[in-house]
């Protein structure tokens, strides 16, 4: 493993949270990748690592979001976004970590080119 200053997982972080801030969504694809290339994570934990830091990230960007969270509307996605996590996580264990990493790149990409038309 490399050795990694403070500097790489700040930067991570800031990154990651003025995404999440800005668009209320996404931080994660920009952590992903940073935490490859800037912090001392090994390739199998980058995953679980992103997902760990975007809790925090995503509770206070809900925080500064005005206005109350509409419950009610947002609980079936809640329960489909449990079940969704808790079976690709263990799916996900299966993956290699090489392979993850493109199926997020190509994630990432189709949503961009679909918000480049819309």
């Amino acid at each position: 493993m490399r050795k990694t200053s403070i500097y790489g997982p700040s930067l991570s972080g800031l990154c990651a949270g003025a995404v999440n801030g800005f668009f209320g969504a996404g931080g994660g694809m920009v952590l992903v990748p940073m935490l490859g290339r800037l912090c001392d994570i090994p390739d199998d934990q980058i995953f679980p690592a992103s997902i760990r830091i975007m809790l925090p990230i995503c509770l206070v960007s809900l925080w500064q979001t005005a206005g109350p969270l509409p419950w009610k509307p947002a609980l079936p996605y809640l329960a489909g976004s449990l079940a969704g996590g808790i079976l690709a996580a263990k799916l996900g264990k299966q993956i290699p970590a090489l392979w993850l990493h493109r199926i997020l790149g190509g994630l990432i990409l189709w949503g961009g080119v679909r918000m480049l038309w819309t």
